[in-house]
Parts: structure tokens; sequence; C-alpha cells
């Protein structure tokens, strides 16, 4: 297993988390020097948060990092980020996102990139299959949600 398998496994891991806690399964840690330095999961539901997304509580649970600390770091984020939690990678000068699979819901990959952010993308059947399963299991959580953000992105 490389690295990415590895780390994506483990925010695969924080996902089935929030699953299991009623919430949306979108895990994430954040890796510094080889090392995860932080975990974190989709806690909108959990704690009636508009802001939890799972890349926001990886960075939250991080602590306050200094710069040399964030320009070494790669967020693991099993779904392609949303406008949001770019936002912060960036605010954060995070140089690399590895994402799980952006075919079920498109984020904000292009507004990484033009701010020189690496994006890679692993097309994990296992993040889409949670996902999906998910979505499928709970519509009307998961339109609720787009909702609330005014998205109103089917599925895929």
């Amino acid at each position: 297993m490389n690295s990415d398998d590895y780390f994506m496994s483990e925010a695969i891991k924080e996902a089935e988390k929030s699953l299991a806690e009623g919430g949306i399964p979108i895990g994430a840690v954040l890796v510094k020097d080889g090392e995860i330095i932080s975990r974190g999961h989709n806690r909108l539901i959990q704690n009636d948060s508009a802001v939890l997304h799972a890349e926001m509580d990886a960075i939250e649970n991080a602590g306050r990092l200094n710069y040399e600390d964030y320009i070494g770091c790669t967020l693991y984020t099993t779904l392609s980020p949303c406008p949001m939690c770019s936002g912060a990678v960036m605010l954060y000068n995070i140089p690399h996102v590895v994402i799980g699979e952006n075919a079920t819901l498109m984020g904000a990959e292009k507004l990484l990139e033009s701010n020189d952010v690496e994006v890679n993308v692993l097309d994990d059947a296992r993040c889409r299959d949670l996902f999906l399963r998910f979505a499928k299991d709970n519509p009307e959580i998961w339109d609720e949600e787009l909702k609330k953000v005014g998205n109103t992105t089917e599925v895929k």
C-alpha cells in the first residue's frame, strides 16, 4: 500500500466514524512529514453546525500551527472540498490536497489549482461507494444540506 492509499484509508475511517454518529460520511486527515497530525470528519448534523466539514474539522483539530508547519502539510479528504474548505486550505497555505473522489460531487478544485495548490484525485471507489450509499439511503438529509448552501447539484 502506498502512502496515498494509507492516508486515504485513514480519511475513510473518519468518514465511517461520521456515518456511525449519524452524520454525512466525509473524512479528512492532515499529514506532515509522513505522519498524521490531525483527523476530522463531517459534523454538520451531529453538532448542528454550519461549518464543520471534514476538512475544517481536521484543520481545527490540528490546533494553531505556524506557517512552516502548514506549508509542509498535505490534506487528504474523501470528497472534493467545497469553496469554504478550499478557502481554509489557501488561507493556511496548505500546498497539497489529495481527494478520494470527485465524480459524485465536484468541489472547488479549480480554485485550489488557480492558487497554486497541488490537487490529486485518486478516484477511490471506497470513497465514492460510501458517499453514494449514504446519499441513496438518506436522500432527505443530503438534499437538505445542499439546499442550505443553495446547491442543487445532483449526486451522480
